[in-house]
């Protein structure tokens, strides 16, 4: 599925595809809380109040550079807290060869922070270790995202992520350690938006008059837009990720902006009292839609899983 910012394609490609309950990692989002919020449905929840969300990356072509923001989970990645995240054997490359953007093309790998299922593709197991899989591109981390995580990764699962899916791109001298002002040419400029983890960062894209924002873990289901105070289990501070998504919000809501999240599908943002709906866009049977006409979804390639 693909989206066009100006001159600019967003493109989806999803490894897991989920349906389920939310304890894992939104608490506060029971089914009877998701049903008081029949705008989420079909394209964020179902009827019954199961949440749809996806683990997935978002490529971004410019006029200069081919990047892939966050790379999910990975294959054969082991010690993992959720056990069906270990050893995965997906697709992954495939789709994203079948999307015209084969792993030798991409120049560019933006990780909006360091946590597992955001930079499991960063590597790949070659002869039993683990390699950079875009061996072409420069990986820009977030200075202060990866100073923590450098500092504070002694064991378990943040050990493990650290050292086979970071570490080694920094190893090969492949990374890039990036301010909150950092600019990836003319049209993706990145945003601090700290409280998920402590160097979190946002991408905005502009181009031709037409803007995009890639959240990344701001909000991880658009129910947090009408609940702001609904942390997730997995922000590192959540009073700062309630004041970001405050932050965040405010400053695009009632504009043109695409709002493209970490783990759902793009929409507009609009204010609803104190708080905020995104609005579905829908993409057209050709896969391929401008952010400034109303689109429809197709359903896109996945793996489903199921939280109960």
């Amino acid at each position: 599925m693909q989206w066009t910012v100006g001159r600019v394609k967003i493109t989806k490609i999803v490894e897991i595809t989920s349906v389920g309950g939310s304890r894992f990692i939104l608490p506060q989002g029971t089914s009877e809380a998701i049903q008081a919020m029949p705008w989420l449905v079909p394209h964020y929840a179902t009827p019954e109040g199961r949440l749809r969300m996806t683990i997935q990356s978002w490529i971004v072509e410019t006029p200069s550079h081919r990047i892939v923001v966050d790379t999910c989970i990975g294959n054969g990645k082991q010690n993992r807290s959720v056990p069906i995240w270990n050893n995965l054997d997906k697709p992954y490359l495939d789709d994203l060869a079948a999307a015209g953007y084969p792993a030798e093309s991409i120049d560019t790998v933006l990780c909006t922070h360091l946590h597992v299922d955001h930079v499991g593709w960063n590597t790949k197991l070659v002869d039993g270790r683990w390699v950079p899989t875009f061996a072409n591109a420069r990986y820009v981390f977030g200075k202060t995202e990866y100073e923590h995580w450098a500092a504070h990764s002694p064991e378990g699962e943040h050990r493990a992520v650290f050292e086979d899916s970071v570490k080694p791109v920094v190893d090969a001298s492949l990374a890039d350690l990036v301010t909150a002002d950092h600019r990836i040419g003319d049209e993706v400029s990145l945003i601090a938006t700290p409280g998920h983890s402590p160097g979190h960062m946002s991408v905005l894209i502009r181009c031709d008059g037409a803007e995009a924002l890639l959240t990344g873990d701001v909000a991880h289901h658009p129910c947090q837009m009408a609940h702001l105070d609904w942390s997730s289990t997995a922000d590192s501070d959540p009073v700062q990720s309630i004041e970001t998504r405050k932050m965040l919000f405010s400053r695009f809501a009632d504009t043109p902006t695409i709002v493209f999240g970490g783990h759902f599908d793009p929409g507009r943002l609009v204010r609803d009292g104190d708080a905020f709906r995104l609005l579905a866009c829908q993409i057209p049977t050709d896969r391929t839609a401008h952010i400034t006409g109303t689109v429809e979804f197709p359903r896109a390639v996945s793996h489903e899983t199921s939280d109960e």
